[in-house]
């Protein structure tokens, strides 16, 4: 083959190498392929976030303002929320844009200062940030969050969001984890325009309108909210994907609570708010009161489907403060806050993805939960009380003379109790093989029912708010109204609301996990002189190394002939 020839044909080799390139590159953007080598899967998304992207029928917006100069640490963050939208827009497609912008830059002061509040009113709050660069302390405010738009609506969300209580590198990488789930949960709340119907029982509770508000405002956002009135129910209940029965006080007939049972048996999803104790803390002082047993009927329900609600109260250390009178001057009472073990600030979760990763909540006169056998059913404990917990029971006294002179730790030492529980399975009627009451429509009456999911709180103040004691007004739903300190009731009843009723897995997205993997700094400062030599040097000796062996290779070649 003369030289010509030899020309052509590595011309030709090099065109048919391009040609291929461009032909694989063509198939990829067809049909992507993605390979995640991480071992918990760090860079993949969940097979139900990949449908509800793929499914777009309009463009999704998301701006996300973590943008500018931040610490180590929340570069982290934004580095996983860009990675997260890049993932998402293989799947979405055209439809889906996104942006980051740092929204206090530029403009003055006035501006940024509107678009606080702007961002405020839609669900993106602020965090104040203190960290050290070099050398000074820096002192930003900062909107962790992104908004999203679709069709002409807008949900902001936060993500920088977590336990509190496990610590700031822990509190991140929680929040990395949650970046799908928060991301995706927005955007199908946006998408979808049938919006899920819950059924809230109101003739049965005793809570103020206006302590209710805030748990009121928080369905009424998310999903077609119907008060349901038993005694007034007639025909079977239907049409609802949850119903929650929250804080009842007036004893539920039997003929209400076969119409609940008969909601269960046909698939439908419960979610109980209940206490087992009543107490009134107006008569909390001076010689105090007695909690009595709240007469709901509903024990033998909750028993047949593998709960009981024990008549006790737990006291935890770890606790929320009640404000008490503490003496006078002149006329005006003084007034101060102490630690009241009957609000059990509540910390502790279990793996489920109902309540990983969640912050603290606060229950406020809570009893434990029991499991009892019920053949099919799963019970999965949600929440507990921390490891300085005791238990009292009926009937249990109240005082806040009890507490004045201070609290004695070593009384606290029966453990963490669970204070709620999630029942999942096939659930037996409270009516099989008994006589049905009388009255009710029989027509249909299941003995066994399809796969369902119970969740039951021991605290029916869970959902209640507190009240401005400035104006009377409610407050959002988990605000202390004294420390201010925000709890995460409201995460909590979202996420149940969310696991009974979703369909299509969502919420499972709450299972990832990013494992920390923390370097040794003992070792770190005992071998960082080694390591930096064998940065700098290794490098060119193995270049070194290739030029000798590449000189040695060619001269043997040569030599030969």
């Amino acid at each position: 083959m003369n030289w010509k020839s030899r020309q052509v044909t590595r011309w030709l080799i090099l065109l048919n190498g391009l040609f291929l390139v461009v032909w694989v590159n063509m198939l990829a953007d067809t049909w992507p392929v993605r390979v995640d080598l991480t071992e918990e899967g760090r860079y993949s998304i969940s097979a139900p976030t990949k449908e509800l992207l793929k499914n777009l029928d309009e463009v999704v917006y998301v701006e996300v303002y973590l943008e500018g100069e931040l610490p180590s640490n929340l570069k982290r963050l934004q580095k996983s929320i860009r990675e997260t939208l890049e993932e998402f827009s293989v799947y979405g497609g055209k439809n889906l844009e996104f942006t980051f912008k740092n929204p206090v830059a530029g403009g003055s002061r006035q501006a940024q200062e509107k678009m606080m509040m702007e961002l405020s009113a839609k669900g993106i709050q602020p965090t104040d940030l203190s960290y050290t660069k070099d050398g000074n302390t820096v002192r930003r405010r900062l909107y962790p969050g992104a908004l999203i738009s679709y069709g002409g609506r807008e949900a902001g969300v936060m993500l920088l969001k977590g336990n509190k209580g496990d610590g700031n590198e822990e509190l991140l990488n929680q929040s990395i984890e949650g970046v799908e789930y928060n991301l995706a949960y927005a955007i199908k709340q946006l998408v979808n325009n049938d919006r899920k119907r819950v059924g809230v029982v109101v003739d049965h509770y005793s809570i103020d309108t206006l302590a209710l508000a805030g748990f009121q405002s928080l369905l009424m956002e998310k999903y077609e909210v119907s008060a349901i009135q038993l005694a007034r129910q007639v025909q079977p209940l239907a049409g609802f994907d949850a119903i929650v029965v929250a804080k009842p006080s007036v004893e539920f007939s039997e003929n209400e609570k076969y119409l609940l049972d008969q909601y269960v048996m046909s698939g439908g999803k419960l979610l109980f708010f209940i206490d087992a104790l009543s107490v009134d803390m107006a008569g909390a002082e001076g010689a105090g009161t007695i909690a009595f047993p709240i007469e709901h009927n509903l024990t033998d329900l909750l028993f047949n489907y593998g709960a009981r609600i024990n008549q006790d109260f737990v006291q935890d250390l770890s606790c929320g403060e009640f404000l008490v009178i503490d003496g006078m001057v002149g006329d005006q009472p003084q007034v101060k806050l102490i630690p009241w073990p009957f609000f059990p600030e509540v910390n502790r979760f279990s793996a489920h993805p109902m309540v990983k990763n969640l912050d603290a909540v606060i229950f406020r006169f809570t009893s434990t939960i029991d499991t009892v056998k019920a053949d099919g059913i799963v019970k999965t404990p949600l929440m507990f009380t921390s490891e300085r917990s005791r238990v009292l029971s009926s009937p249990v006294r109240v005082n806040l003379n009890d507490i004045r002179g201070g609290i004695n730790p070593e009384a606290f030492n029966q453990g963490s109790q669970p204070v709620a529980y999630l029942l999942e399975g096939p659930f037996n009627s409270l009516y099989r093989n008994r006589a049905l009451p009388r009255g009710v429509n029989k027509t249909g009456f299941r003995e066994k029912g399809v796969p369902s999911k119970i969740v039951v709180v021991a605290d029916g103040d869970f959902i209640r708010n507190e009240l401005n004691p400035e104006n009377g007004q409610p407050m959002e739903l988990g605000i202390d109204p004294i420390s201010q300190k925000v709890y995460a009731n409201k995460d909590f009843i979202v996420n149940a609301l969310e696991y009974l009723m979703d369909d299509d897995g969502l919420i499972l997205a709450r299972n990832r996990e990013v494992k920390i993997r923390p370097l040794d700094k003992q070792k770190i400062d005992e071998n960082h002189t080694f390591w930096q030599v064998l940065n700098l040097a290794g490098p060119l000796v193995l270049l070194l190394l290739f030029g000798i062996a590449k000189m040695f290779l060619r001269k043997r070649k040569y030599t030969r002939f």
